[in-house]
């Protein structure tokens, strides 16, 4: 699979400080998560691979193009919604984003065709003939949606994008999120410090702690380990219940009287265990399945000390 952004001992100082150290993998998933604390050097990775800021170790790839020497090239394919405001006053969404379509390279008239389109897409059709300085919070956020969307980018970096919003605008930006994700055809980098917006939206997490690589989750993996694991508590009799599930491969430790750890092996799925319950006359009162593990992943990275290491 071909990598989206492969980090080979990315480094970038600012002024006297060393901001990020040494940055090394490789990511291929759909949605890659970028998830650390405020001040982890998060938005700093974002502005190097726009080439914002020159590294001074290192180097890193999108696509297979290195952002020092086809700088250009790299930029022609990103889209970029920054965490704070950079609207021009006096202008209208699609004004504004027709220009932003403009600066990265469509010409005028398909550039006006492009800004209607992401501004019904991102759901601000109505509001389109509005000056910028009217929108909620909400919608300026989505204003920059539509702008980072307008070209066809195949890649996206969306930083902060749930900053400050209220659960409804919150909900409608994770479902665009969501809804860019599956369609495949547009890779997206979501930074965040919101550990639940990223475990919704991405396949593969990158945490940073004070400008160093403190883990790699790759989410898919995680979630379909997790599936294996469950926890049943059950009302009746039990015993020729966990030997028919023994039967099934399933590995089985009872927790108490009534509750019991569950494995599932390759082929079984939770279906079969309704089966035999209802084979049985067995009760299941509740089958729950392991919570995915992103939330211990970040707390340990959190608690220990940054990795120099890649992924």
């Amino acid at each position: 699979m071909e990598s989206v952004i492969e980090l080979q001992g990315l480094g970038v100082r600012l002024g006297r400080h060393q901001i990020l150290h040494q940055l090394t993998g490789k990511f291929s998933g759909h949605a890659i998560g970028l998830l650390g604390p405020n001040g982890a050097g998060k938005t700093t990775l974002l502005h190097t691979l726009l080439g914002f800021h020159p590294t001074n170790q290192g180097t890193a790839q999108i696509f297979g193009q290195d952002i020092r020497r086809d700088g250009k090239a790299v930029r022609s394919v990103l889209g970029y919604m920054p965490e704070r405001d950079s609207f021009i006053a006096g202008m209208t969404g699609v004004h504004f984003v027709r220009l932003m379509a403009e600066l990265s390279g469509l010409p005028p008239r398909e550039a006006l065709e492009r800004a209607h389109e992401a501004l019904f897409y991102v759901g601000l059709g109505e509001a389109r003939y509005r000056n910028l300085e009217t929108y909620s919070l909400g919608m300026k956020q989505l204003a920059k949606l539509a702008q980072a969307l307008v070209h066809g980018p195949r890649l996206l970096f969306l930083d902060e994008p749930t900053n400050g919003l209220d659960p409804p605008a919150r909900h409608r930006m994770l479902e665009l999120i969501r809804k860019l994700r599956k369609g495949g055809e547009t890779h997206l980098v979501f930074s965040s410090h919101l550990l639940r917006d990223v475990e919704e939206c991405c396949d593969e997490v990158l945490i940073l702690k004070e400008g160093r690589i403190a883990a790699y989750c790759n989410l898919e993996e995680e979630r379909q380990a997790n599936r294996k694991f469950l926890d049943l508590e059950i009302r009746g009799d039990q015993d020729p219940f966990i030997e028919a599930l023994s039967g099934l491969g399933v590995d089985c430790a009872q927790q108490s009287p009534r509750r019991y750890k569950l494995v599932l092996q390759n082929g079984v799925g939770v279906s079969d265990i309704y089966r035999l319950a209802a084979a049985r006359e067995v009760q299941i009162r509740r089958l729950t399945y392991k919570r995915d593990s992103l939330e211990d992943i970040f707390l340990k990275a959190m608690e220990g000390g940054a990795s120099h290491g890649g992924v």
